[in-house]
């Protein structure tokens, strides 16, 4: 017996809970967008009107008000967004338990063993899209299908305010025509891969030789060759994964010109990065390193420690090392993360190294415990490197914290 899955996807989320307190925007353009004077300026989402027009989210907000001269702007309110995004829900959980969260706006709903109760998979979906709008005052759009992949592609399929099944019988008719940027997981780094060996569509990549794409993509070939061909079997779960890695990025409001200002960045994130992996008990065996010049292009290096650690001066030491060694300046910086990779779990044995100094480790581990306690009594200032006294001039950029 097939599954029923569903993908829930809330329309234009940021740009529709603000509306919720200004109905007069409803009918104008507007875009939610990040903070241009913190240089964060781009569109965070957009309404109908806005689309319209072209605007795009993740697009600078100056080439926003190009398409769109008369474009209003507003800030984000992340409090609102998320209580709005607990309220949805509750009311998924009202017709079943099994429900993942993909990001704030966004859920795969297995609904199975729920239609017994309340009917089949498109019944649901209209059900949970019309108790949305009276609830809420929020659309969204249902994907309905067999696995959770083609759930995310129907939803996707038609907005806003809309329900999209794919059936195991149909699902070649339907969607094997449609770009393949439109199936997860088909990024433009894959699409310019395969661009090259002609396959656009999604049946093309159904109907690909496996040996070549796994020559092309490695593994992910095999994935992405079965995810076109209605073979995902992969399960909803609101259980989180293991932490693959823990990071902290910011953007400064001043380029960084040389080593020694990057080194106090470096610093700052690694505090916080060291700061969370002991308290999720683990340790990194690997640091990885990623740069936005002022032209924004990113670059990205990593490389493994010497032994797993939880210790932010050795995090920043490893950080700035590997950063001095790859970076040559020739643009200015805008942008620095630091990110904690190949983790273990800190209750582990360790392999010994017979030149390591372990009673001044077991001291610095002492050391940052204790100055974790304080912090989390008087705050996360209150105990703090006296390279870090005078304040950076740094911009949050989301704790891109990984837990990914």
């Amino acid at each position: 017996m097939d599954r029923t899955i569903l993908h829930c996807d809330l329309n234009n989320f940021y740009a529709s809970v603000e509306c919720l307190d200004h109905p007069e925007w409803r009918e104008i353009p507007m875009a939610v967008c990040g903070s241009v004077e913190k240089r964060h300026g781009i569109v965070l989402a957009k309404n109908q009107p806005a689309k319209r027009y072209g605007v795009k989210t993740a697009e600078p907000v100056w080439q926003a008000k190009q398409k769109c001269p008369g474009l209003l702007t507003v800030p984000p309110h992340h409090d609102k967004y998320v209580m709005y995004s607990r309220i949805v829900q509750e009311i998924y959980a009202c017709y079943t338990d099994m429900i993942e969260p993909f990001g704030i706006d966004e859920s795969w709903l297995d609904v199975t063993g729920s239609r017994r109760l309340f009917g089949d998979g498109e019944t649901i979906a209209h059900e949970l899209r019309e108790r949305v709008k009276r609830e809420t005052g929020l659309t969204i759009s249902v994907g309905v299908s067999f696995n959770k992949i083609f759930a995310k592609l129907g939803s996707d399929m038609k907005k806003p305010d809309a329900v999209t099944s794919i059936a195991r019988e149909s699902f070649r008719e339907r969607i094997w025509n449609l770009p393949l940027d439109t199936m997860l997981g088909a990024g433009p780094s894959v699409c310019r891969n395969l661009d090259v060996v002609g396959i656009h569509t999604i049946g093309q990549l159904a109907c690909a030789d496996v040996e070549m794409l796994k020559y092309r993509l490695g593994k992910g070939g095999m994935v992405l060759w079965r995810y076109a061909n209605g073979l995902d079997e992969s399960p909803v779960s609101g259980e989180e994964g293991p932490i693959k890695s823990v990071g902290h990025g910011v953007t400064t409001a001043k380029d960084l010109t040389d080593n020694a200002q990057v080194w106090r960045v470096m610093l700052e994130l690694s505090q916080d990065v060291a700061r969370r992996l002991r308290e999720k008990r683990l340790m990194a065996e690997g640091i990885q390193i990623s740069v936005r010049d002022d032209r924004l292009v990113t670059r990205q290096f990593q490389e493994m420690l010497g032994e797993a650690t939880a210790n932010a001066r050795v995090l920043c030491g490893a950080a700035h090392a590997l950063f001095t060694r790859q970076y040559k300046w020739e643009r200015n910086i805008r942008s620095v993360t630091v990110r904690a990779i190949h983790l273990t779990s800190a209750d582990e044995p360790q392999q010994l190294d017979i030149l390591c100094d372990y009673r001044r480790r077991e001291k610095t581990e002492r050391l940052d415990n204790a100055a974790d306690a304080l912090r989390r009594k008087y705050g996360r200032k209150c105990v703090t490197c006296a390279a870090l006294l005078q304040p950076l001039q740094l911009v949050e950029n989301g704790i891109s914290a990984g837990e990914d």
